[in-house]
């Protein structure tokens, strides 16, 4: 976080809440499941673009804890498609330079999942263009819980903060599709000081064009982090 104000400084932690792919595939009268494959489309173009921004971290919402909840058909569809993307991307993402990262509960997910997705972190990890995050049966409560039972005599504001954002840092900008405007239990804590942009379009349709008017809107933004504006002072 900066301890300044600095209106064009740029957005180094973009978080997004991935919303709309099944309002999307309703609209195109297709079934759920095409519209989380248009979803993962949506995420690959997202990511080639992001370092070109100046993006050095990316946290993307996949799936919460909450989602547990949708038909169990649907939860096996997301699962599918989560191992279908590591299995493609990965060797993309090596070249690009993008490290992956999983964060949130993995003894929920399969033991193949789990295997799957430690062969994708550790063949990335050395990517240092992008630090890709994606939050998988995640909830930003539990982890705010579990950091500080971890931390134990020793919590505090300090430490719970360098536990949750480690190297990545505050979020600067999180953006949300589909018109919703809520942060549904995710990034929380990392939210804090973060500038929001909450927009119409469906995840699958969302560009990189949708991107950089999103960093636009941030870079016009006066971030004082609760000090005075310079031109106030």
């Amino acid at each position: 976080m900066q301890s300044t104000c600095d209106s064009k400084q740029n957005a180094d932690h973009v978080a997004i809440i991935m919303d709309g792919n099944g309002r999307w595939a309703r609209a195109q009268n297709l079934p759920r499941s095409a519209g989380h494959r248009a979803g993962i489309d949506a995420l690959r173009r997202i990511v080639r673009a992001a370092p070109g921004h100046g993006i050095r971290t990316l946290t993307v919402f996949a799936f919460s804890a909450d989602n547990w909840r949708r038909p169990a058909n649907e939860v096996a569809i997301l699962m599918q498609l989560f191992g279908e993307f590591l299995d493609a991307e990965t060797e993309d993402l090596v070249r690009d330079g993008v490290r992956l990262s999983i964060i949130g509960r993995r003894d929920r997910l399969s033991p193949a999942l789990v295997a799957e997705i430690e062969r994708s972190e550790q063949a990335t990890q050395f990517g240092d263009a992008l630090h890709l995050r994606v939050a998988v049966d995640y909830s930003a409560r539990a982890a705010i819980a579990d950091a500080a039972r971890a931390l134990g005599p020793n919590v505090s504001e300090e430490n719970l903060t360098a536990t949750l954002t480690g190297e990545d840092g505050d979020v600067d900008l999180l953006i949300r599709t589909a018109g919703e405007r809520r942060l549904s239990d995710f990034l929380l804590w990392e939210c804090a000081y973060a500038e929001f942009v909450f927009t119409p379009r469906l995840w699958p349709d969302f560009t990189e064009a949708d991107l950089a008017g999103a960093l636009a809107d941030f870079g016009a933004r006066n971030r004082t982090f609760g000090a005075i504006p310079a031109e106030a002072a």
